[in-house]
């Protein structure tokens, strides 16, 4: 897909974030370059540091809030894993009855407000990860503090950064200021593990989507699902991702829990979220079949490449 195949207000809303250019990216690389799935893998594995900030990450001067921040990153925590599963929030798993093959994987990556609750039969009930973003965790409104579901699994939170801005002045000035809810939250919540991805990831990811795209896309953060795809492939053998390309159980649902329609869940609006799916595609081991009746694209983890 490309921006022709959106609708036109879509259209529109891409070209005023390419206006934008809130996060002041300054894309030297080559667009369109056509790379093979293999060398996209080997570009994904070598040039995007997919690893979470650690109390030795952050210079001295700030060591009173990294001192809550853990003294291992996740990778080093929970080892190498085996089959994962990243389960999206998509409208389409609605109906899907994949819950029992998502349980039967070695860990689960779940995303932002997602629920198993009363789902299972559709997503499944495991939750070993959940990937949130920094609005979620900060906005009062969202009640994340009090919210049980976020009080399951290993929570991994990221929060966007200028395109040239290294971990110093991203502690600065972070998009959402969660820098003192985090510290109070890992002291309320001691024991359950709390990791910040670091903000090189997201645009070392972008660079490589820009890459493979045949136009300039938005010059936004990617995704939190292409974030969780990648942590995942970081981290297992094998990831099987449900319903990020979507089945043909597609529809304008944004998410399975709740009723909310709109376009640009699927195909994007302020994520360049149409080309990290056409980048996933690219990469993906199974088969269309599968796609258009699971949702399901199987990617191959980052310890198996040969690069």
């Amino acid at each position: 897909m490309t921006s022709k195949d959106l609708i036109r207000r879509l259209q529109q809303v891409r070209k005023n974030f390419q206006r934008f250019n809130s996060y002041k990216v300054t894309f030297k690389g080559q667009i369109n370059q056509n790379h093979s799935a293999e060398e996209i893998l080997c570009h994904l594995k070598n040039r995007v540091n997919v690893s979470t900030l650690t109390s030795w990450d952050l210079p001295p001067s700030v060591a009173s809030w990294s001192q809550d921040l853990p003294k291992k990153s996740l990778q080093e925590e929970v080892g190498n894993l085996g089959r994962c599963a990243v389960v999206t929030s998509a409208g389409s798993l609605k109906f899907s009855k994949l819950g029992k093959e998502i349980d039967s994987h070695d860990a689960v990556l779940r995303f932002n407000r997602a629920p198993t609750g009363g789902f299972e039969t559709d997503v499944g009930s495991k939750t070993t990860f959940r990937l949130i973003n920094s609005q979620l965790f900060s906005v009062p409104s969202f009640k994340f503090q009090d919210n049980p579901l976020y009080k399951k699994g290993i929570l991994i939170m990221w929060d966007p950064a200028p395109y040239n801005a290294d971990v110093y002045q991203w502690y600065k000035k972070p998009e959402y200021s969660f820098l003192e809810l985090y510290t109070k939250y890992r002291k309320q919540n001691p024991n359950q593990p709390f990791y910040i991805m670091k903000p090189k990831t997201s645009w070392q990811l972008w660079d490589i989507v820009q890459e493979n795209s045949p136009e300039k896309i938005q010059p936004d953060p990617p995704s939190s699902g292409s974030l969780g795809i990648l942590l995942m492939m970081n981290l297992c053998d094998e990831v099987n991702v449900y319903e990020f390309l979507p089945s043909t159980r597609q529809s304008d649902l944004c998410y399975y829990y709740e009723r909310h329609y709109d376009r640009a869940c699927t195909v994007g609006a302020y994520h360049p979220l149409m080309y990290e799916k056409n980048l996933v595609m690219k990469i993906n081991q199974g088969d269309i079949e599968t796609i258009h009746k699971y949702g399901k694209v199987t990617l191959p983890g980052f310890r198996k490449l040969k690069c």
